[in-house]
């Protein structure tokens, strides 16, 4: 379930990039996409390990760049450039998957 979540917001996420890219947010386009692919890719690849402390690793990965993605969005809704609706359904998606993580 936790891929499910940060596989949706990798998708949102690039049609926010898609929709909203501008020069002056291009730094954090970029950092933005590969945070919220890390998270969903983490989670596969650990997926791979079963349940050795290597799957418990790239979760805690996965975390951190949940995290991390969770704080660019909401560096994002500080600027009137970007769709709210987006960026709460990617904020709400995002802590889904962050607490997936943690149980």
């Amino acid at each position: 379930m936790a891929w499910q979540k940060a596989k949706e917001v990798t998708r949102i996420v690039l049609r926010i990039s898609g929709t909203s890219w501008k020069p002056q947010f291009a730094a954090v386009f970029s950092q933005l996409q590969r945070s919220s692919l890390s998270v969903q890719m983490n989670i596969a690849e650990g997926y791979a390990y079963s349940k050795s402390a290597s799957f418990r690793n790239h979760l805690r990965i996965a975390y951190a760049s949940a995290i991390e993605t969770d704080d660019l969005l909401d560096l994002m809704s500080e600027y009137d450039h970007f769709d709210r609706s987006d960026l709460t359904e990617a904020v709400n998606t995002c802590r889904e998957s962050q607490k997936l993580l943690l149980d």
